[in-house]
């Protein structure tokens, strides 16, 4: 494909004072965006488009691979730790594209030998021959969007799979031999009340993921849903919810490890750890995102074509845009990240990711131990439980 990449995207980021060289640069790893699906969902804000009878699964292959042939010397001789394929449904896609799309990949960057692979999956997706050709093509974790298994709320929320496709789906990862996978849960569903919403909980636990990221419906800008809003649960169900949800959750050996990921133990996703420990990661594919760090203390955040169309067309270039993230900047992307884990991360993490000294959180810190919202704990950064509910409110005393 036959790309310019110097045609001219979107820089911002003016003159700075100068970092220091990052001691080293962080783990890197590789989210590729698959736009299409088969119905786009009125709740969902995420950059998908509804698919056509027949995909250009070769013409976008071509275009991811040029897309990360343009992005390669941001790897700085680096292995992937991780790729995540999202959507979207990249399970719409045929195990032999994703296959040619791999083996491009490896070819371009070696991959960890515990390199761990993610495919998103919606249960209407399922065809067990084809989840047994993607385990063969080392995809080694699947992540499946439920949402809910109440045939009135999956209609409610648009999802084309019924609740027993979505009882089958596991069985059928297993029996393709996936032995690591996420279930995708939501909670606080239009008129959902707190037996509803502990059922789904209950049949998803009794699925046995090793995963469970299980969170909030929330209303956002551009949907259906937005314009035209449903019945939600009032704040007092939502919040008998949350706590009783939370608590089965531990009762059966999941660990909430972030703000709405919940896993058994050693099966926390290595690409989620690695984007809220303000890792890097290459983003290729309509919309897709990334962050790059570079040996001389300049921190990327990059942005590509949104819109299919425009992706795949060869007049215009794979990168939208990119930002410097300046210093006064860091601290609060940083943190914005880091506060979503439950325990927070070690302090010595600030330096070595940002290139700044711990002690320019110094001020902010002392602020938001004194509100109760960070643990008053000099080794780690980590919310206390409040600071994990207002979060947003933890963050202002980092913003510069």
């Amino acid at each position: 494909m036959n790309r310019d990449p110097a045609a001219s995207p979107l820089i911002l980021g003016g003159a700075q004072a100068p970092r220091p060289a990052l001691p080293q640069l962080p783990p890197l790893a590789l989210y590729i965006h698959i736009p299409w699906c088969v119905r786009k969902c009125p709740y969902c804000d995420f950059n998908s488009h509804a698919a056509s009878p027949t995909l250009p699964e070769e013409e976008y292959v071509d275009a991811l691979l040029a897309d990360l042939d343009q992005d390669l010397p941001a790897a700085h001789g680096r292995e992937l730790s991780s790729i995540f394929f999202g959507g979207g449904t990249p399970s719409l896609f045929s195990a032999q594209a994703l296959g040619r799309l791999l083996a491009g990949v490896q070819q371009r960057i070696p991959f960890a030998s515990d390199i761990e692979i993610t495919l998103e999956a919606n249960p209407g997706t399922f065809e067990q021959e084809k989840f047994t050709a993607y385990r063969a093509l080392g995809i080694n974790r699947l992540s499946i969007g439920i949402q809910s298994f109440q045939e009135q709320k999956l209609e409610a929320l648009g999802r084309i799979h019924s609740g027993a496709e979505a009882v089958r789906a596991a069985d059928m990862a297993r029996q393709a031999g996936f032995d690591n996978f996420n279930l995708d849960l939501m909670h606080g569903l239009p008129d959902q009340s707190l037996e509803d919403a502990l059922g789904d909980l209950r049949q998803a636990i009794a699925m046995k993921p090793t995963h469970l990221s299980w969170y909030q419906l929330t209303l956002e800008p551009n949907t259906v849903f937005w314009s035209q809003p449903p019945t939600l649960p009032e704040d007092d169900i939502l919040w008998d919810i949350q706590e009783a949800g939370q608590a089965l959750l531990a009762e059966h050996g999941y660990a909430q490890y972030e703000v709405s990921a919940y896993a058994q133990p050693g099966r926390a996703a290595r690409h989620n750890l690695n984007y809220w420990s303000f890792g890097d990661f290459i983003g290729i594919g309509a919309g897709a995102h990334g962050k790059l760090s570079h040996p001389d203390g300049r921190i990327l955040r990059t942005w590509k074509t949104r819109l299919p169309k425009d992706y795949l067309n060869p007049a215009k270039p794979f990168k939208a845009g990119e930002k410097a993230l300046d210093n006064d900047e860091l601290p609060f992307e940083f943190l914005m990240n880091a506060l979503r884990l439950t325990d927070g991360v070690d302090a010595a993490l600030f330096a070595q990711r940002t290139g700044l000294e711990l002690a320019s959180l110094a001020e902010g810190r002392r602020q938001a131990e004194q509100s109760g919202l960070l643990q008053v704990e000099p080794s780690r950064l980590a919310a206390t439980p409040r600071g994990q509910l207002f979060l947003n409110d933890l963050l202002q005393y980092f913003l510069i």
